[in-house]
């Protein structure tokens, strides 16, 4: 038995926690506030996955469905639509487990303007969660776009030195995406409702993935959509906004831009340019993967050169979701599954060296890795959880990491539309993970202790080691038996991948699988 309107509860709840936030003045009472809505939202996220069942049938409606009509005229097909499937569900649970996470990490971190934070936090855990859910095109652009105005002030008010610049870029770059993606909304929305919805106007997602785009103009369509999202994943040559962004942010930014933001992007490519535009897709594939590749040895090059151990996290998301992306574009099921799991490992294990490198920022007020070196011996705890998610982060067999990276990879080589050569170089990114995560390791953690004010830093706190227990076991729980996870997702990917081959106008079924 679930709970009536589940789903929006878990999206609403946040923003109903973020006005009491604002009617509050103690920091004390504003924290508590923020904390207990964020476990709360966690506690119905939790009904949410126990109410889902993958064995029911989602390729004509989603589980757990809210929808009512909006202040639209009924000559317009836009309408407050949002649910689950496979794929959202287990982005929903991600972005709910980081919330409370967020909140701690941020409990001695936010020294100034705490009302401000903690509203705007709860605001974005709102914006990303309605993307998440939304099943009405229109509507996933309303929350996509409410995401930018809590990240912008978070980065702008309690971010690094240079935040203000950071924060601005982060708007342009994504701003221009979202502009070309509500126009090709709306082009799609009017072209779909002469065709299959009686000449209405439709966003309803359902009734667009039977709408068979024109040759002619599916290109440009897809080029709009895939751009706005390539731009939030970020791909290759388009990610110089997110090294700025990641270490200016405060550690709870940080944690929540590459936890879940980032995967706005790539959920965008599975959900919409894949079913929406398979003609387009297929034919732009080699261009997405050969990208996808680059980010991926780039980013882990770049990353390897980095000072600051901030910079070179931030860096190593580009790599990673390299291979996210160039899972998506092998279109075979193997690589599909690969890639929605690997969103999900990367938000753990990424969201868990944000942590703990905010963590020794606080300690230290330096992130530089040349300021540290031997501190295992003074935080024998902080180090035994940064060896952990290095590893799980590097892909080490029987942690989460290994899992996505292995399907994708697998996937990619079975694929027809990827070069094997492509798959090639794409493998060694994996090497060059364990190089330069290992290397700021021992730069950091390991070797003498040079610094004398290294020796006597504090070690982690009860309230920090509560915040890396729930990642690090799903490290594990991930990497050990990631079954469950991926029964949930089959179905969704599955379906995909089936409108994606019933619509290709000139490649069979057989020549996609």
């Amino acid at each position: 038995m679930t709970i009536p309107n589940i789903t929006s509860v878990v999206i609403f709840l946040p923003l109903v926690g973020a006005l009491l936030t604002l009617l509050l003045r103690s920091a004390n009472a504003i924290r508590m506030t923020a904390l207990v809505t964020t476990v709360l939202t966690f506690l119905a996220s939790i009904v949410l996955y126990v109410g889902f069942d993958p064995a029911v049938d989602t390729r004509a409606t989603p589980q757990l469905v809210d929808m009512f009509a909006t202040w639209f005229p009924e000559s317009v097909d836009v309408k407050y639509f949002v649910g689950i499937d496979g794929l959202s569900l287990l982005l929903v649970m991600l972005t709910t487990l980081l919330g409370p996470i967020v909140v701690l990490s941020s409990w001695t971190y936010i020294k100034h303007s705490f009302k401000g934070y903690y509203a705007l936090l709860l605001v974005l855990q709102t914006g990303v969660t309605g993307v998440f859910c939304s099943f009405d095109v229109i509507l996933f652009y309303v929350f996509f776009e409410l995401t930018l105005i809590p990240m912008y002030f978070i980065i702008g008010i309690w971010g690094g030195e240079n935040r203000v610049y950071a924060a601005v870029k982060f708007v342009l770059y994504t701003l221009v995406g979202s502009l070309l993606l509500l126009v090709a909304i709306l082009y799609l929305g009017f072209a779909a409702g002469e065709a299959v919805n009686g000449g209405v106007f439709t966003t309803d997602w359902y009734k667009l993935i039977e709408y068979n785009v024109p040759l002619g103009v599916q290109s440009w369509l897809f080029l709009f959509f895939a751009l706005a999202f390539a731009i939030k994943v970020p791909l290759f040559p388009l990610h110089t906004w997110l090294p700025d962004a990641h270490v200016q942010a405060p550690t709870g930014g940080s944690v929540i831009l590459a936890g879940v933001l980032l995967k706005m992007g790539t959920y965008g490519l599975v959900r919409f340019c894949l079913p929406f535009f398979p003609d387009a897709s297929l034919k732009y594939a080699p261009v997405f993967a050969l990208l996808a590749v680059i980010g991926i040895v780039y980013g882990a090059l770049v990353s390897r050169a980095q000072s600051d151990a901030k910079s070179l996290i931030a860096y190593s998301s580009v790599s990673h979701l390299g291979f996210v992306v160039l899972g998506i574009f092998a279109f075979t099921a193997e690589a599909m599954q690969g890639a929605v799991i690997q969103m999900i490992n990367h938000g753990i294990s990424t969201g868990a060296l944000f942590l703990i490198v905010g963590m020794m920022y606080e300690r230290r007020h330096t992130r530089l890795m040349s300021d540290y070196g031997g501190i295992a011996k003074s935080v024998p705890v902080l180090a035994f959880f940064m060896v952990f998610s290095v590893l799980a982060s590097a892909g080490l067999p029987g942690l989460n990491g290994f899992v996505g990276e292995f399907l994708i990879l697998i996937g990619a080589f079975k694929s027809t539309v990827v070069s094997n050569w492509l798959v090639v170089f794409a493998t060694t990114g994996v090497i060059l993970a364990a190089v330069y995560l290992l290397w700021m390791l021992y730069r950091v953690f390991f070797g003498p202790i040079v610094h004398e004010e290294n020796r006597h830093m504090a070690d982690l706190n009860p309230r920090e080691v509560t915040l890396l227990i729930p990642l690090a076991v799903l490290m594990v729980v991930l990497g050990f038996y990631p079954r469950p996870f991926l029964d949930k997702t089959a179905p969704v990917t599955d379906h995909i991948l089936e409108v994606v081959n019933s619509k290709l106008a000139d490649v069979g079924p057989s020549d996609v699988r």
